[in-house]
């Protein structure tokens, strides 16, 4: 909920902190701007400009709640965990203290429940610029408070007052990450490889993952975060049928470029079950001293 996370959002006009007011229906911060909380438990935390993107329509989002709720992307989430327990621990976080765990792109709130439910006692910040995704998102944890806020124009969160962000296949600012990383906090960022999802390109005509993801990121990272430990690659393979394939296809940027009959066309030509691939690498990140 938001009242577990109010000491760490942030007014977006001027960073001015931040608190609840009408029993948690308005989010007012000290130079008096008032941001109204949804019906569903999610604030739009955005400059005096708005939102110019609104990300993931409904039909996107329940896709997405369609696929991760089978379990597909499972070793994904399982390895982002491992690797958020591993952070707190390098950054000396006590294991009875409530760290903050902000996930950028939080999407549905699939991955961050789930280290929510791992992390004893962490409170969760989910960021995203979709407001059909915030719906879920604030249902998805009882420590978890749903914000809409695009990342590029500004993370709405006060400096140093996160411990661990985790970025899966979403957006990156890393100024803005660096800003409100506590010190020794860590960016955690899952890319997808090349191979991702290669038994589908070309049935279906999808889009294909680029070379060097890893590298722009740490390219784009300089001056502000550097690389911590090894690189971690995840690869496994997932039985899936073809609902399940519609659904990865319909949470994807490929939605956009394919017409849904066409798509449905395509995938009714699949086999029953394909076995595909899920390729992956695991980035973690730290303020530059």
């Amino acid at each position: 909920m938001l009242a577990d996370v109010i000491d760490v959002l942030a007014d977006p006009v001027d960073g001015s902190a931040l608190e609840g007011a009408d029993d948690f229906r308005r989010l007012v911060s000290e130079t008096g701007h008032s941001y109204d909380v949804a019906r569903q438990g999610y604030v739009t935390l955005a400059g005096g400009a708005g939102l110019k993107h609104k990300g993931d329509g409904p039909e996107m989002v329940a896709a997405r709640e369609t696929f991760l709720g089978r379990g597909h992307f499972a070793p994904f989430v399982e390895s982002v965990t491992d690797t958020v327990e591993d952070a707190l621990e390098a950054a000396g976080v006590p294991e009875d203290a409530h760290p903050v765990i902000c996930e950028v792109g939080a999407g549905t709130g699939y991955y961050l429940a789930h280290t929510l439910d791992t992390v004893a006692g962490a409170r969760g910040v989910g960021i995203d610029v979709s407001a059909a995704a915030a719906k879920h998102l604030a249902k998805a944890h009882p420590r978890l408070g749903a914000v809409v806020a695009d990342v590029w124009a500004g993370m709405p969160v006060r400096d140093h007052s996160v411990d661990v962000i985790t970025v899966l296949f979403a957006p990156r600012n890393p100024g803005e990450f660096a800003r409100v990383l506590t010190p020794g906090g860590q960016a955690v960022v899952l890319t997808a490889d090349p191979g991702h999802l290669d038994e589908l390109r070309e049935p279906l005509g999808i889009i294909g993952v680029e070379e060097g993801k890893v590298d722009r990121l740490l390219e784009q990272s300089k001056g502000h975060l550097e690389q911590v430990g090894e690189l971690e690659h995840i690869e496994f393979k997932m039985d899936l049928d073809q609902e399940s394939i519609a659904s990865q296809i319909g949470m994807s940027p490929s939605a956009r470029h394919i017409a849904p009959d066409v798509l449905a066309e395509r995938i009714s030509r699949l086999p029953a079950t394909m076995t595909v691939t899920a390729k992956a690498t695991v980035t973690r990140l730290t303020p530059v001293a």
